[in-house]
């Protein structure tokens, strides 16, 4: 099955076509999960905060690959709409070949410094050992990584995304069949979770570099050719991505102040507690993700074309269509939040209860996160990276950021789980404000 990008895109053709990315996204996000359950239900409290603690600096590496993704993606799919194939393809080329490089320099350095990066994450004698050992192991198949993190936006842009729909359940269930293998049957504890985690990812990351080297397999507009790394293109990826990298690096370091916070409140259990937030909202998030990554490149190509009126429709039904979603979300969690705390800490009352007022609170954001998500999005895909870039970074290195340090001296340990609704709220005024006042430039 073929994506075209070009055309009138309704709700149904949006829906349809977002499902694969969806899909994909809620697999990786199964899959990322997958360590959390075994490792919390079969090891103990002590690894799980600590595979959770060095996570957050695993992923601000990763980002990286998110963002040549996103931004290689806006740029390529804006070639494409142009009708230049032939320098979309050496673009194309040339972001996959340039992210590799990267990937094993940062890899590198990243295991020789990560002990000193654990202890200042706050690691605590108990934890550190654990940090590190989880980390080298993952970190071997980092560049793999970056490359599979990537190919979730250009996937779509290659009119495929049911390839990385495939590709993620594929490295999905061999993460999860290992972990059940080494940690469960072998009982490997937390080096069985990170090895499990590692081949996940390295046949996600394998599979494209493959799919795009072969002319017999590769049926579409985009394929590897011989190129140089051009220093004005990759500039330009990389700020047309920007905001996805800001966006997660933000997270990460949002993520490492929240552990800070919760060590100093509660300790190790307000870790685990944020450490299960962090598993329900990546699933959440990646209905939002996934559809963002879909409609993306549609919005690209429509801006490369200069059709004003499409750009139009498809800003107007996303924002309707991610609130429906939004709103659903927030039901479920209200609802259930008492059987999500159970898959992870049904050990232990005590802490299953406080996970569980921590979900009714933190995922009340999930409401209006989305909306939040795709406006960011947006500008990235009219490779306004800039704007973009400075709407991920108020949302949660300065609201976000400042809610966890400010709400928890009125409110407590509470505080901290609606620092992200305050965020998001204030977030919301300020997309609102941004679409105000790009609309005449866009003309959407």
């Amino acid at each position: 099955m073929k994506i075209e990008l070009a055309g009138t895109w309704g709700y149904r053709r949006m829906i349809r076509s977002s499902l694969p990315s969806i899909l994909m996204m809620l697999t990786i996000s199964a899959y990322s999960i997958a360590d959390g359950l075994f490792v919390s239900n079969f090891t103990g409290t002590t690894p799980f905060a600590a595979l959770n603690l060095i996570w957050p600096a695993i992923m601000m590496t990763g980002a990286i690959g998110l963002m040549f993704g996103t931004g290689g993606s806006a740029l390529v799919a804006m070639i494409l709409g142009q009708g230049d194939k032939e320098r979309a393809c050496r673009t194309f080329s040339m972001i996959v070949k340039t992210l590799f490089i990267i990937g094993i320099i940062l890899t590198v350095l990243f295991i020789i410094f990560i002990r000193p990066i654990s202890l200042m994450l706050g690691a605590d004698e108990q934890m550190i050992d654990y940090c590190v050992t989880y980390g080298r192991i993952v970190l071997i198949v980092m560049p793999l990584y970056m490359i599979q993190m990537a190919f979730q936006s250009l996937y779509m842009t290659a009119e495929v995304p049911q390839i990385g729909t495939k590709l993620s359940i594929i490295s999905g269930l061999t993460n999860i069949a290992l972990d059940a293998l080494f940690i469960v049957v072998f009982g490997w504890g937390l080096v069985g979770a990170a090895i499990a985690t590692a081949a996940g990812m390295a046949v996600g990351g394998l599979y494209p570099l493959y799919y795009f080297s072969s002319k017999k397999r590769n049926k579409t507009h985009l394929r590897f050719v011989r190129t140089k790394t051009i220093g004005n293109v990759i500039g330009r990826v990389c700020t047309n991505g920007l905001s996805e990298y800001v966006g997660s690096i933000a997270l990460s370091i949002v993520s490492m102040c929240y552990n800070l916070q919760l060590m100093r409140l509660i300790g190790q259990d307000g870790v685990a507690v944020y450490a299960i937030l962090m598993y329900i909202g990546f699933v959440y998030a990646s209905a939002f993700i996934g559809f963002n990554l879909a409609v993306s490149p549609v919005i690209s190509y429509n801006y490369g074309a200069q059709n004003h009126a499409e750009l139009k429709n498809l800003l107007h039904k996303s924002l309707i269509l991610l609130f429906v979603i939004g709103t659903l979300l927030t039901i479920i969690s209200e609802v259930l939040s008492n059987p999500m705390a159970g898959l992870f800490v049904s050990y232990d009352l005590q802490l299953k209860t406080l996970t569980a007022h921590a979900i009714r609170l933190y995922m009340l954001s999930f409401m209006i996160c989305g909306l939040n998500m795709f406006v960011s999005a947006f500008f990235t895909a009219l490779n306004n990276g800039l704007v973009s870039a400075a709407a991920a970074f108020t949302r949660t290195l300065v609201f976000e950021l400042g809610a966890i340090f400010v709400l928890p001296v009125f409110l407590g340990l509470d505080g901290v789980w609606l620092a992200v609704d305050l965020a998001d709220v204030l977030a919301l005024i300020m997309s609102v404000i941004l679409l105000a006042a790009f609309r005449r430039r866009y003309r959407y």
